[in-house]
């Protein structure tokens, strides 16, 4: 059962094609550039960052807002709430179905927690973006088209996690999240090669499950 996805639930997704100007300015958009807005709510959060990025790549759209809410889905505010929302802008309604579309196809077949444990207790989320977006290579201070591993674990696999990878690979970090993050877990984004960012990605998940195997190894 290791390293078994764990599916994120896509919990609610709207559109507005036309939005208030002061709605538009509250959640990061140009009343001069932007008209419409499309929002998504999911259970989990880093799936969605990764489904962002993947809207700038199918459509004309900008990513507005992309928040996590503290201490994660299981202290949801309500049923639709999850443990994110991602907004996206355009000018065009068009556009802004484009890019939910991406995001949608991108959460239901390419970005995913695994279980990294025989209970799925433990989730890590060792993630290679083969080409980034507009959204996360801003994010990263990275080219857009840049390979990056993007890697999420709780805050002791993660430590152990990011060591083993980045020896693992010619890889550097463009940013690391210590603990604890919105949902209290740990993160890096990793770059390089794409085959590097897969090894790195690899001893990542790796050396997760090692921690959940023998968490008080000395």
């Amino acid at each position: 059962m290791i390293l078994e996805p764990l599916l994120p639930s896509i919990l609610s997704v709207r559109r507005i094609p036309n939005a208030d100007p002061a709605l538009l300015r509250a959640y990061g958009a140009d009343p001069e550039k932007h008209t419409s807005l499309g929002l998504l709510t999911c259970d989990q959060d880093d799936p969605v960052y990764v489904a962002l990025d993947e809207a700038t790549k199918h459509a004309s759209v900008d990513v507005v807002f992309a928040k996590s809410f503290w201490a994660g889905a299981g202290s949801a505010s309500g049923p639709l709430s999850g443990e994110v929302l991602g907004v996206i802008a355009a000018s065009d309604p068009a556009e802004i179905d484009e890019g939910l579309a991406a995001m949608i196809r991108c959460l239901e077949h390419d970005a995913c927690f695994y279980g990294a444990n025989d209970d799925g207790s433990i989730a890590v989320f060792p993630h290679v973006i083969s080409s980034l977006g507009h959204y996360l290579s801003a994010e990263a201070g990275l080219p857009v088209g840049s390979a990056m591993a993007y890697l999420v674990a709780p805050p002791m696999e993660a430590t152990i996690g990011l060591d083993a990878a980045l020896k693992a690979a010619d890889v550097t970090a463009a940013k690391v999240f210590t603990p604890p993050t919105e949902t209290n877990f740990a993160a890096a984004w990793l770059t390089g090669s794409l085959p590097d960012c897969e090894a790195a990605a690899v001893a990542y998940a790796e050396a997760v499950v090692a921690v959940g195997r023998e968490p008080r190894q000395l």
